[in-house]
């Protein structure tokens, strides 16, 4: 009986993800080419691997059993790769990184160029994920390594399985509209945050959490006007007039000097910027060599930040 290990992956991916649909996607391949493959590897077997008889697709226990060898296979050959990394001086082949739009334009851009100078046969795939889907598919080895935020104040989830490795703190910044630095009600302190309009992140969000906690420490109650999930539209509204915002310093690389008012008040707070990968079968939760050259491009980036913040606030 010949078994076709491609084959095997493919039974693997439909069993971890619970479905066709989700496998296709990971693989990036059609649902049908996964049918496809699905019957192959059952011809040769020469057993039934799926149920088709459900609505829904379900392994038979016979599929069930393959696929427990198929992971074993996969963790095996994803170990050995680990390890022939550590027999050549010259890093090499695919790292896929999940991100998300602050993280991309000012600490992976930059990064990818690091890269491409010191490990010119590396090959990065950016994806854009973030929060518990990132998490889900770095646990599924669909990614090499998640960036990840968080209020500093909250330590995070820390699952056994994953294993985090710092590369930044983003200081949170009050800003308001320009127009409000020679009107009542500026919030010049916090004694003020409550009596002004707030567009304020979803429940969860890092900047939401600073905010909770702002309005704990100084007891008033946020009037949140407007809730709004990305940076670029909560400065577009804080520029127009709409309100005031916490964002993180990173954010406010991404308007023209000017276009809001940065307030002095403090005690507001930061974000982490993690770089998350999974522990390996031995229980480490080192970075690879591959992962340890990114984590590395990551943090070079993230010195050069402080720089271009300063730079930014004087134009």
């Amino acid at each position: 009986m010949d078994i076709d290990p491609r084959r095997l992956r493919v039974l693997h991916e439909v069993a971890r993800r619970g479905g066709v649909m989700r496998a296709a996607e990971a693989l990036h391949l059609t649902p049908s080419a996964v049918s496809q493959q699905l019957a192959l590897l059952e011809r040769e077997v020469g057993l039934a691997l799926v149920d088709r008889s459900q609505r829904r697709i379900a392994l038979t226990p016979a599929g069930r059993m393959l696929a427990g060898y198929a992971e074993r296979i996969e963790e095996e050959l994803a170990e050995a790769r680990r390890e022939l990394t550590r027999f050549t001086e010259r890093l090499s082949g695919p790292v896929s990184v999940a991100a998300f739009p602050t993280v991309i334009r000012h600490l992976l851009v930059p990064a990818l160029e690091v890269l491409a100078e010191r490990h010119p046969r590396l090959t990065p795939r950016i994806v854009e994920l973030y929060g518990p889907r990132a998490l889900e598919e770095l646990r599924l080895g669909g990614i090499d390594l998640a960036i990840t935020e968080h209020d500093a104040d909250d330590p995070g989830p820390a699952p056994p399985s994953l294993a985090v490795h710092r590369i930044y703190l983003d200081r949170y910044r009050i800003v308001a509209p320009p127009g409000w630095a020679r009107a009542p009600g500026i919030p010049d302190d916090a004694a003020e945050l409550g009596e002004v309009p707030w567009i304020a992140g979803p429940p969860g969000q890092a900047c939401a959490r600073a905010l909770d906690r702002m309005a704990a420490l100084h007891g008033f109650t946020p009037r949140r006007v407007h809730v709004i999930e990305e940076f670029p539209p909560v400065l577009a509204l804080v520029a127009a007039g709409h309100g005031v915002a916490i964002v993180p310093s990173l954010a406010l690389l991404e308007v023209p000097a000017g276009e809001v008012v940065v307030t002095g008040i403090p005690e507001v707070g930061a974000r982490r910027l993690d770089a998350v990968i999974r522990v390996s079968r031995t229980g480490s939760g080192e970075p690879d060599p591959v992962q340890a050259a990114v984590i590395s491009a990551l943090r070079e980036a993230a010195d050069g930040l402080a720089a271009r913040l300063g730079e930014h606030r004087r134009a």
